[in-house]
């Protein structure tokens, strides 16, 4: 598998459902714990695993579930497969746990990955985009074939290996400015970062950082943003 986890590995599986990858994990000889809304899921989990030293199951949201806490120092490397509707919002979560990670490897709509790894200029590009590879390498592996699946799924699925940067490529002054100014100027795609950040700085700062005040934001790079904050956070 893509993870290739060792037995020195510390492994942390969201979503484990029925166990289908659980196992094949347990077989490396890996420490894992797993995090399981369903409490029916748990209570099979547990009739399955339970006896397994190297196991520990979390019935939790993982969503609010504190990553952190299983890190006892070593990193933790973190695999699922994540439903569309909690994806975005769970990966924000991770990412404020991101230096106790080593890696993730998820199993995510197409499209979701396509978001992770957009580059400025293209329609993909976006708050995620620059969030994400703000803290991470983001490296799409390949794409699940829905057939793979039963029932079928009517979209594609991609996996997707995101590993945090030990030390951040980018000089951020204020982060939570740096967010502000980037939601802000993904508000209203359709316009201008005159107009959506208007309420934040004026053709002055665009200037200073040498941006054109005429440009959407989808053709702004993530270092014209670091650059436009940290000059806002120094004025």
């Amino acid at each position: 598998m893509a993870i290739d986890p060792l037995p020195s590995d510390h492994v942390v599986e969201i979503g484990p459902g029925q166990g289908a990858i659980t196992e094949p994990l347990l077989d490396s000889n890996c420490q894992l714990d797993v995090v399981e809304l369903d409490r029916d899921l748990v209570e099979q989990l547990n009739y399955r695993f339970a006896d397994i030293e190297r196991f520990s199951l979390h019935s939790s949201d993982a969503l609010t579930f504190n990553f952190a806490a299983l890190g006892n120092g070593s990193p933790l490397r973190i695999i699922g497969n994540l439903p569309y509707n909690i994806s975005t919002p769970l990966l924000f979560h991770l990412l404020s746990q991101a230096k106790h990670i080593k890696d993730m490897h998820f199993m995510l709509q197409k499209e979701i990955v396509n978001r992770l790894e957009a580059q400025p200029g293209s329609k993909q590009f976006g708050r995620l985009s620059i969030m994400i590879q703000l803290y991470c390498r983001v490296e799409a592996l390949f794409d699940v074939d829905p057939e793979c699946f039963t029932p079928k799924p009517k979209v594609m699925s991609s996996i997707v290996r995101l590993t945090p940067y030990e030390t951040s490529p980018y000089a951020i002054d204020d982060i939570i400015l740096f967010e502000k100014v980037v939601k802000a100027a993904f508000s209203q795609r359709r316009k201008t970062i005159r107009n959506t950040l208007k309420n934040i700085c004026d053709d002055d700062v665009f200037q200073a950082v040498n941006i054109n005040p005429s440009s959407r934001a989808e053709a702004l790079s993530i270092n014209d943003f670091v650059n436009l904050t940290n000059c806002l956070s120094r004025s």
